[in-house]
């Protein structure tokens, strides 16, 4: 792969992110060491964020790969593909990744079956290498290659979860949304409006996220805040973004929508 391909996959610009404790220190200490990493937190509460932060941190290039329940074991390393002249073969992100020295963010990975999951398996221990047994070829990582995976563990169950003998190649991290004074800062950095509605918003998610287990099946996300204020800033009327962007997506039950509404009213 030339350095032009390379270059696509590069953060030119640096992410906001805003640190809620040692999350970056420790992530460049397992880049370091290249210790394969677990990001495990709710939907979104900056899990992608903070990657792409690290990624542009690192100056690495980002390959990003969202898991679902179809993706197969060739939609990661690779498949044969027929053209004009015959048959070639094609990297996949993980392959393109080990190669160029890539960090490789699966996201949601326990979205993807678990026997798609375990080609990843060698390049997690101290081998750091990757069969492409279709093509007989064995794939030796970049030394700058790092793998980092997110999940929801929310969204766990039994027949949603890792397998033990995936989840002990990795070191973890657990996110949270953030404080509600850093979480009003990154609403209002991200949207432009002033502290004060960023405050009020937070204060609605709070509320919500009280809910959660008891209506809701998961709270008001960060970045669900952050597209109200967007629309706030727009000119859009607080009640009527709050209702597009905090309660329609997230339920459609009239009785947690009119709690949900009575929240929004009592900031709003």
């Amino acid at each position: 792969m030339s350095e032009h391909d390379v270059e696509q996959y590069r953060i030119t610009e640096a992410p906001y992110y805003r640190s809620v404790g040692e999350e970056v220190a420790l992530y460049e200490a397992a880049y370091q060491a290249r210790m394969p990493v677990m990001l495990k937190g709710p939907t979104g509460c900056g899990k992608t964020r903070f990657v792409e932060y690290m990624a542009w941190r690192l100056e690495r290039p980002l390959i990003t790969v969202a898991c679902n329940e179809d993706m197969t074991a060739a939609d990661l390393v690779g498949r044969y593909l027929l053209d004009a002249d015959g048959t070639r073969w094609q990297d996949g992100p993980l392959t393109t990744a080990a190669r160029i020295g890539a960090i490789c963010y699966l996201d949601e990975i326990v979205e993807a079956r678990q026997d798609t999951t375990v080609v990843m398996h060698p390049l997690t221990d101290h081998r750091r290498t990757l069969p492409l047994e279709k093509k007989g070829e064995l794939v030796h990582a970049h030394p700058d290659f790092h793998l980092v995976i997110s999940y929801n563990p929310g969204y766990q169950s039994l027949m949603k979860d890792l397998k033990q003998s995936t989840k002990q190649r990795f070191g973890a991290l657990d996110f949270e949304y953030p404080e509600a004074a850093a979480e009003a800062e990154i609403v209002a950095h991200e949207t432009g409006v002033d502290t004060e509605t960023a405050d009020k918003l937070v204060q609605v998610a709070h509320r919500a996220r009280n809910l959660k287990g008891h209506g809701l099946d998961e709270g008001i996300s960060t970045r669900l805040l952050v597209y109200a204020g967007s629309l706030i800033a727009k000119g859009i009327a607080p009640r009527a973004a709050c209702t597009m962007t905090l309660i329609r997506p997230l339920t459609d039950d009239p009785d947690m929508r009119e709690t949900l509404d009575q929240a929004v009213e009592t900031y709003f």
